[in-house]
């Protein structure tokens, strides 16, 4: 070969592997953006005016923008300027049928990440983004392009290395002048593999919906039998097509980076106050001490003083004597403040813990989690988190707050549906999961068995049963003629950071061998969750119900 001959490599970029729903509805996958270009340098002048006119007259295009970008590309000595980024239908067409009278532009094809549906399941999905230099350095030896895409969050990120495939090429011999010689071998692209999630869309599509008019809040949607997730929506959210976009606007970058609404926030793994939702756990700690069993009577009365402070029933006036099952019913703050007291704060703390609360849930998009917070004496001891050791006493007060799961008890909404998992499947702590990779069978450790009497477990799901039959949850069955028994419990936060009420609703159905769970959750929504959770809730079941008819 002589001197002047060079090897050249020209890369094929390998097409991403799809992301599926449970029913093979594509979420994710990859098109092809075309784009106006012009390469400054090679651009024969005396044509230049004549065709930089009548591309403005075919596309619409401003003849001083096309003209701004060519004096910039040659003062910058760039190979290849865009003029129009990713050309629709008809103006690819309009373009193909003018070719040959404009010479000056070409057409530059790109595969980009495409998500059909915009918005929906955007913070399960996740989104992917070209790498940056420093990133090059070390992913280049993983075959990785300056420029290639990797994913950044949800189950783009989680899964890259299964979806993204292998770059190809072809080898290619060039004269001294760049010219083409000939190709001396193909080695084509592979593509990634598709993934396919346990969301099904027809209950995220219901779920998106009903949190539309709320301002903030999730939804999350699960089979408690094994933990497969069948939808989960974070409000607010954003379109995961903004970042394919080569030129992402400034006010659209601001609306996801930078707004007080916290669009990319995925508020089905942050941690909140739960108010009565956590009084399930509150009835076990109290049964599980033996302190107060089965058969315990208390007196709730209007209010209670703990400290300096009397804290009130929801009612303002009591519910009489009471045991567990009607205390759930009615949801009594008086109740569970009494056993809450009397069992102690490391208690709680303990059987929170089996219940798998102050851990992460163990669901793939780990890196959007919040581990919570729930109170301990020894956490008290050393601090708060804020103070000083030895400073920061565990007081009265505390423990009355703690029994109604407020303030000093923060989770998320993917732990209530762990927990709540477990009460409705008979005391097994599962695993959130979102992918159904190689078609895996869900092994044994998936799923633990609680070391939490099952007698114990069953008043509580007696109580939750009787929770919508004629308590606080009893509007779930208005208007519905067909649904199967729903046991769940409502719940009205206060919300510990100085903002208005949060609302929760938590239920499962049927009632006994349950398939379906559901966490509905509005953010500083008040009013009650009767009022604005249990409807989300109520929607998603109605539609559940109708596709296993």
């Amino acid at each position: 070969m002589s001197d002047e001959n060079r090897i050249r490599l020209i890369s094929s970029q390998p097409i991403r592997g799809r992301i599926l729903d449970k029913n093979g509805y594509v979420l994710a996958d990859s098109r092809v953006k075309y784009s106006l270009i012009i390469k400054p340098q090679s651009i024969n002048k005396n044509n230049w005016e004549k065709h930089k006119l009548r591309i403005s007259d075919l596309l619409n295009i401003d003849t001083i923008a096309i003209q701004k970008k060519y004096f910039d590309g040659l003062k910058n000595q760039k190979l290849l300027v865009t003029i129009l980024d990713d050309l629709n239908v008809d103006q690819l067409i309009k373009f193909k049928e003018n070719e040959d009278n404009l010479s000056s532009f070409e057409i530059a094809t790109k595969l980009i990440r495409n998500y059909p549906y915009k918005s929906v399941a955007a913070h399960v999905i996740g989104y992917t983004q070209p790498i940056t230099e420093s990133e090059f350095k070390f992913l280049s030896k993983k075959g990785y392009k300056l420029n290639d895409l990797i994913g950044r969050t949800g189950i783009e990120y989680v899964y890259e290395d299964f979806i993204r495939g292998e770059w190809g090429g072809e080898m290619v011999e060039v004269n001294s002048l760049g010219k083409f010689q000939r190709s001396l071998g193909i080695k084509p692209s592979i593509q990634g593999n598709d993934i396919e999630l346990t969301i099904d869309m027809n209950l995220q599509l219901v779920a998106e919906k009903v949190l539309q008019d709320k301002k903030a809040g999730a939804i999350i949607v699960m089979d408690p039998r094994n933990g497969a997730i069948r939808a989960l929506a974070s409000k607010p959210t954003f379109d995961l097509n903004f970042f394919s976009k080569d030129f992402k606007p400034e006010k659209e970058y601001n609306k996801i980076f930078n707004s007080p609404e916290k669009p990319l926030f995925n508020r089905a793994l942050n941690a909140y106050d739960p108010g009565s939702v956590w009084k399930i756990v509150t009835a076990l700690a109290g049964l599980e001490s033996g302190k107060f069993p089965r058969d315990t009577l208390l007196d709730t009365k209007a209010c209670i003083t703990y400290g300096s402070q009397c804290f009130r029933e929801h009612n303002d006036l009591g519910f009489g004597v009471i045991g567990y099952e009607d205390a759930l019913r009615v949801s009594s703050n008086t109740f569970f403040y009494q056993v809450g007291y009397g069992v102690g704060v490391d208690e709680i703390y303990e059987v929170s813990k089996k219940l798998g609360f102050n851990s992460l849930s163990g669901i793939e998009i780990s890196e959007q989690e919040n581990i919570g917070l729930v109170a301990s004496s020894e956490w008290a001891k050393e601090g708060r988190g804020w103070g000083e050791p030895g400073k920061t006493p565990w007081v009265p007060e505390d423990i009355a707050s703690m029994s109604i799961g407020q303030f000093v008890v923060q989770v998320t909404p993917i732990q209530i549906a762990r927990a709540y998992a477990a009460i409705a499947n008979g005391g097994y702590l599962v695993t959130p999961h979102l992918t159904k990779k190689d078609n895996e069978n869900l092994s044994d450790k998936k799923r633990i068995k609680i070391d939490i009497n099952p007698k114990n477990i069953q008043l509580v799901k007696s109580g939750l049963r009787k929770v919508v039959e004629s308590g606080t949850g009893v509007s779930i069955n208005y208007g519905v003629s067909n649904l199967p028994p729903v046991s769940g419990k409502t719940g009205t936060a206060e919300d510990g950071e100085g903002g208005l009420d949060h609302a929760w609703f938590v239920c499962f159905s049927p009632s006994e061998k349950s398939e379906l769970l559901i966490v509905a959750f509005a953010q500083n929504t008040p009013g009650g969750g009767s009022v604005h959770a249990l409807p989300m809730a109520k929607e998603i079941l109605k539609v559940w119900n109708e596709i296993n008819l």
